[in-house]
């Protein structure tokens, strides 16, 4: 969980130069941004129920974290880092 929040802090430090820069490219990360959450959240509650009714809700946390790593490095090697 800790390497996760290390390396959520380097995508939003990469995510704000982008922003900062202003322009087309600033306004479609900012929508990106938004949107990717909402899927993300939605993808986790799927995830969750079905694990709920296969018994294994206990898996639903490391499986949550792990999704959330994944969009992470997905989003540092979209950005340049």
């Amino acid at each position: 969980m800790m390497q996760l929040g290390a390396e959520a802090s380097g995508v939003m430090a990469l995510r704000m130069m982008k922003l900062a820069g202003g322009g087309a490219a600033a306004a479609a990360e900012a929508e990106l941004m938004v949107s990717e959450k909402i899927l993300a959240t939605a993808e986790i509650q799927r995830k969750a129920w079905a694990a709920a009714f296969a018994g294994a809700s206990h898996l639903t946390p490391q499986r949550t974290v792990a999704l959330y790593r994944r969009k992470v490095r997905a989003n540092r090697r979209r950005l340049g880092a």
